[in-house]
């Protein structure tokens, strides 16, 4: 953090050297022959103190790109947390489809099986569906209506439920 007072100092040293400049550039040097001895001294004696206000500026900008940095993994820490738990959950549904029940319903008719499901726990017949295999699963779902089919599809893909009218952000 830069103080008020190596505020004040880098102002009058960029004031002094933009002074300097114009002085240098004008031609009124021609009036004092030591000008430059003077201005070189000048310059000396500055450097160490625009060197500090350099670090300090530095230091600055550093603990800034840290802060940022440490915002970033906060970011990524609550995104991992998030697919986490959806991990969890995903599990948690599959499991529920024991692998008898699975069997039974991969043996049954399509038209059969998809009313039992439909009057089934949308998360139980979601994890049914989802442990048949594609063709099974495929032909249970064209049997079922299409709304209670596309529920199911999103209970076993997690996806969200959207508004009916949705509006897209940029």
């Amino acid at each position: 953090m830069i103080s008020r007072m190596s505020c004040q100092k880098l102002r009058r040293m960029a004031v002094c050297s933009l002074i300097l400049a114009a002085v240098a550039s004008s031609g009124a040097q021609a009036q004092d022959a030591n000008a430059p001895a003077k201005n070189n001294q000048y310059c000396t004696n500055i450097a160490d103190a625009a060197s500090d206000a350099r670090f300090a500026l530095q230091k600055q900008a550093l603990a800034d790109m840290e802060k940022e940095i440490e915002g970033r993994i906060k970011v990524l820490e609550a995104k991992r947390a998030e697919y986490e738990e959806w991990l969890k959950r995903r599990n948690e549904v599959l499991e529920k489809a024991d692998e008898t029940i699975v069997m039974i319903y991969a043996r049954m008719r399509p038209d059969a099986a998809a009313l039992q499901l439909m009057n089934m726990d949308e998360e139980i017949a979601a994890a049914v569906i989802a442990k048949l295999n594609p063709r099974a699963a495929s032909a249970v779902l064209n049997e079922m209506e299409p709304a209670r089919a596309a529920q199911l599809a999103n209970v076993i893909t997690d996806a969200p439920k959207r508004e009916k009218n949705p509006v897209r952000q940029n």
